[in-house]
């Protein structure tokens, strides 16, 4: 299994971590974003040969728009602690529409398979649950994908009714919320 997302001691949660057994997930730099986005070869150390993925540039491109994306309910990098490697981003995209925040996900070929995904995606739902005002985390995901769809499902997220366009598209939508207090 996984330890429980602990965040560093940072008391204001800016750069908050989330560390689970094999994995830091850590904020991205703005010098992350533009090493991505620049596209030029010079690739720093500490990445996955095959990182960044289309999926991470995608995200990086979006940041300016998103500032917030930056801050510690949004984005982040997977870094394997075994060998300090990026391989992979996730992020929660903030603000939470009506206490409902959308998650995404990514891991290099390199490192699929390993359960990885799964684990990260477990740690920053609940990170996203304990946020104020947040209760439901969720997440779409291709039908011709079924290696996420095991992923939400072994993260305890469940299927639910997708809109009729995205049914249409073959998407299928999954959530996870937060479990209503004990009285």
């Amino acid at each position: 299994m996984h330890s429980a997302p602990s965040k560093t001691s940072n008391p204001s949660h800016e750069r908050a971590e989330l560390t689970t057994e094999r994995l830091v997930l850590r904020t991205w730099t703005a010098a992350e974003a533009g090493a991505v986005l620049a596209g030029d070869g010079r690739r720093p150390g500490g990445w996955a040969e095959d990182f960044p993925a289309e999926g991470d540039r995608v995200i990086a491109g979006l940041f300016d728009g998103h500032p917030a994306w930056l801050g510690p309910y949004g984005h982040r990098l997977l870094v394997e602690r075994s060998t300090g490697l990026v391989v992979g981003s996730i992020g929660l995209f903030w603000p939470p529409a009506e206490g409902v925040l959308e998650l995404g996900y990514g891991v290099v070929a390199s490192r699929r398979g390993r359960g990885y995904a799964t684990e990260a995606t477990r740690a920053l739902a609940a990170y996203g649950l304990a946020a104020p005002g947040v209760h439901t985390v969720t997440a779409g995901v291709e039908l011709s994908n079924p290696a996420s769809v095991r992923v939400l499902e072994k993260a305890g997220f469940e299927r639910y009714g997708a809109a009729p366009a995205e049914e249409a598209e073959g998407v299928l939508r999954f959530r996870l919320t937060r479990p209503a207090p004990r009285e």
